[in-house]
């Protein structure tokens, strides 16, 4: 059966950034991936994203990459779209990568601005204008200055936000006036989504269409929840339900994403702690108390 191409208006709600569980060879624990999206789609997310920056991208083997995509489109069974991470620095790369999740059942593919090089805000307008002009599926932009080094001007997202094939974005430019300018000017056939965790409601109530989510993977039900406050304008609501996971996200990213995340999802049925070089398991005592706080709102999110 063909599927539906991907648009603006699918891009709503909730997508966990999934981490990729691995074995001991630096595999995927395909039995783990299985259990992660069993866990999502229960928890009524909107869409899941494996392969970001949560998912070890430059730490896995291009194949492993294809793989988990695979696992992951085969789960979801239409049910929800799988947007593909595709971290690679060079355009040739990113294109190959492209065009091997889409034939493994991917549903859009979320592109990082070019890094090392440092380009030109011409260079990167013309480099995802080539990039959607040849890829296979739709397009999200992911923008993450403090990992690339370079921000992409709002003026170039309202830009490249008109081109028919670049349907959003995952922001994590965590200057908010930059937000405000993006969204003053990009297409209505284009939805930015919050990439940040710690600045969802606000990202939310300045135009934010829904979240690319770390924190849900563990707690779906919970970040449901919140994007619902958000969306029917209960700010006030939003707000309380945000506060009350900030010693949670403090937490999670007190040492490289994904290696607190990975250590206690053990919670939720997904034993696979192992992260991938470089990085290392987090410190026990950062352990300890993410595992406290994450069991306490797993009562919280069990809750009627």
């Amino acid at each position: 059966m063909m599927k539906t191409r991907l648009t603006s208006a699918a891009l709503r709600g909730i997508f966990p950034a999934i981490p990729t569980p691995v074995t001991g060879d630096d595999r995927i624990d395909e039995a783990a991936a299985r259990a992660q999206m069993a866990l999502i789609l229960r928890g009524g997310a909107s869409g899941v994203v494996p392969l970001g920056g949560t998912g070890e991208y430059g730490a896995l083997r291009q194949d492993e990459r294809v793989r988990m995509v695979r696992i992951c489109a085969e789960a979801a069974d239409g049910r929800i779209p799988v947007v593909a991470g595709v971290l690679d620095p060079g355009y040739y790369d990113a294109l190959a990568a492209g065009q091997a999740f889409a034939d493994a059942g991917a549903d859009a593919l979320m592109v990082l601005t070019p890094y090392y090089t440092t380009p030109t805000q011409q260079g990167i307008r013309d480099y995802f204008m080539r990039l959607a002009d040849e890829a296979p599926l739709p397009i999200l932009i992911y923008e993450i200055p403090y990992r690339t080094r370079v921000a992409i001007a709002p003026a170039v997202l309202h830009e490249l936000s008109r081109h028919p094939n670049i349907v959003g974005m995952k922001a994590c430019n965590t200057d908010m006036y930059h937000f405000l300018q993006v969204q003053a000017g990009i297409d209505a056939t284009f939805a930015v989504l919050s990439g940040e965790d710690t600045l969802f409601p606000v990202q939310m109530a300045a135009g934010a269409k829904g979240g690319i989510v770390v924190t849900a993977s563990a707690l779906p039900r919970t970040w449901r929840r919140l994007y619902e406050a958000c969306a029917a304008g209960r700010t006030q609501d939003a707000l309380r339900l945000h506060r009350a996971l900030i010693p949670l996200l403090d937490l999670a990213f007190a040492e490289t994403n994904p290696g607190p995340l990975k250590s206690v999802l053990d919670l939720v049925g997904i034993d696979a702690p192992r992260v991938l070089q470089p990085l290392v398991a987090p410190a026990p005592a950062l352990r300890e108390k993410l595992r406290a706080e994450m069991a306490q709102l797993l009562q919280e999110e069990a809750a009627p």
